[in-house]
């Protein structure tokens, strides 16, 4: 879950924490580059084909990725996306190496590093906690049905990454990517600016090369406004193709696991490993025969020639930079032959505002007090977790309270008719979006994801930079894919596609179509902060 519900107002951005760092700092943050990286920016084919060539081993890879985090992420510029290594990653890897010298190759997944939210089961030695002190000591007894997909893929799991503290549905004060647990995570990209929530750690990881690929998980906005903020590839699929079981809840509703890459064809490949249907989560069974084995097949560089994409009207005002960024994409959509109509989805969507956040608060109890009740922490309930709060108030909440966690306590259970007419005003947006789709015969519709990262700040929480287009599909249960389309002053920004259920196929070559025709991200440079990148550029 994002901030998306309870957003501040940008005139606070001046009070963030920000200090002018020397000029031998940023010297030495920016020795970080790709010539002491050999896997800098790599993809997925291209570690496929040195280890097929006999020039890199599973093994090998994970090693230099648990360098490369103890460099990047424990020390250097310290991002703080990994909230746990995991111990067994290297045994994982020695086994795969093993079976791929037997002649067995699991698919494109095999021997993969992959880094996973820490709301995400592991039936390992590691810990899953939502970034909560509360659920320190939660060693899952066995795989979340989508981790049990990807350890069937073949990928090494290489550790859980540092998230918003329950996801970010704690506090309407919250600063995005601090969990009690894990501290705060950084932007690679300005170390002073914010990574986004929820899957902070998992965006801001994938975006300093700290593993191939990631998975992160979304309410509303947390996979794709991180993706944003870093300046990686996000994918938020139909709610139904990946398995929730296993992954600590916010909404039955909207709750899904999604991929995060620095390629659309990576973040394709890892969503063709995560899908699959789970008795124990019955949503997945609606997706019977809509989703194809392998997403990569869909990937088509000419893909916009002859599509109508619907373009958000009300993001062609606003902050002239983004607005610039906004506009040059538009012009490559028309330049690659697809034709534009200017929409107002957001008109439309976001006066069911109020009904998606009173869902929101209904299923969170309702789920969160399943999965406590099982689960090996400190508490069994959310009356309990926010009794723990309360007495460790000190240390879990040295900056914000947690008044989400109260509110939805306060609700009732899912048979209340505020419920039900609540969910039927939220999730209308599904028919609305139908309905936009079919009048003006479009085959996605677009928007900026998110404005440029916000500062950390810690005092007033995260504030406001505009552009924000996910409600509309979260509350929808519909796939969203975001893609960079530039930067603003070194801040990345994100183009999104959005369209009907089960609609990833087209999603994912339109999307494929732009990035080859724009090829927008940058690598990070671990800027300290905007004050000393002078002269600007």
């Amino acid at each position: 879950m994002d901030r998306r519900i309870f957003i501040k107002n940008g005139s606070l951005a001046g009070l963030a924490i920000t200090a002018i760092a020397t000029e031998a700092a940023v010297a030495n943050i920016n020795n970080h580059t790709a010539a002491d990286f050999p896997l800098m920016e790599t993809t997925i084919d291209a570690v496929q084909q040195n280890m097929q060539e006999g020039k890199l081993t599973a093994r090998q890879l994970t090693e230099m990725y648990l360098k490369r985090i103890k460099a990047i992420d424990q020390s250097g510029p310290a991002i703080n996306a990994v909230i746990e290594v995991n111990p067994d990653a290297l045994a994982i890897a020695e086994a795969l190496d093993k079976e791929r010298k037997a002649g067995k190759i699991r698919g494109p997944l095999h021997g993969i590093p992959v880094l996973i939210k820490d709301n995400i089961n592991t039936g390992d030695k590691m810990m899953t906690t939502a970034g909560s002190l509360a659920l320190e000591g939660n060693i899952a007894d066995k795989d979340a049905f989508v981790i049990a997909q990807l350890r069937k893929a073949g990928a090494v799991i290489l550790g859980k990454t540092n998230l918003s503290e329950w996801a970010n549905w704690r506090s309407t004060r919250s600063t995005s990517g601090w969990s009690s647990r894990g501290g705060q995570t950084k932007n690679p990209n300005m170390l002073d600016r914010g990574p986004c929530g929820s899957s902070a750690g998992s965006g801001a990881a994938v975006s300093a090369n700290l593993c191939v690929v990631a998975v992160g998980t979304e309410t509303d906005g947390s996979v794709i406004a991180p993706s944003s903020f870093n300046g990686i590839v996000g994918i938020k699929p139909t709610v139904g193709i990946v398995s929730r079981s296993g992954i600590i809840p916010i909404s039955a509703t909207q709750d899904t696991a999604g991929p995060m890459a620095r390629t659309v064809k990576d973040a394709a490949i890892l969503l063709s490993a995560m899908t699959g249907m789970d008795e124990a989560d019955a949503v997945t069974l609606n997706s019977k025969g809509k989703v194809p084995a392998d997403y990569t097949q869909f990937l088509d560089a000419s893909a916009l020639k002859g599509k109508r994409i619907g373009i958000e009207k009300s993001f062609l005002k606003g902050h002239e930079g983004v607005v610039a960024l906004y506009k040059a994409a538009i012009e490559t959509l028309q330049q690659q032959g697809a034709t534009v109509v200017e929409v107002d989805l957001l008109k439309l969507t976001n006066p069911l505002g109020e009904a998606e956040n009173i869902v929101l608060q209904y299923e969170f109890k309702d789920g969160v007090n399943r999965y406590l009740a099982s689960a090996k922490g400190k508490v069994h309930s959310l009356k309990e977790l926010i009794a723990f709060n309360n007495a460790n108030a000190a240390t879990v909440m040295p900056y914000f309270k947690q008044e989400l966690l109260e509110q939805s306590e306060a609700r009732g259970t899912l048979q209340d008719a505020a419920y039900r007419e609540a969910h039927a005003k939220s999730t209308s947006a599904r028919a609305i979006i139908d309905n936009l789709m079919k009048t003006e015969r479009l085959d996605a519709i677009a928007g900026t994801s998110i404005g440029p990262a916000c500062c950390i700040d810690l005092i007033n929480g995260d504030y406001d930079t505009g552009f924000y287009f996910c409600p509309p599909a979260a509350m929808a249960g519909y796939p969203h894919i975001s893609v960079p389309i530039g930067t603003l002053q070194h801040l990345p920004v994100g183009f999104s596609f959005i369209a009907g259920a089960y609609e990833e196929p087209k999603l994912l070559s339109i999307a494929y179509a732009f990035e080859q025709a724009t090829q927008k991200r940058v690598v990070p440079k671990f800027i300290p902060n905007f004050i000393s990148t002078a002269p600007l550029v």
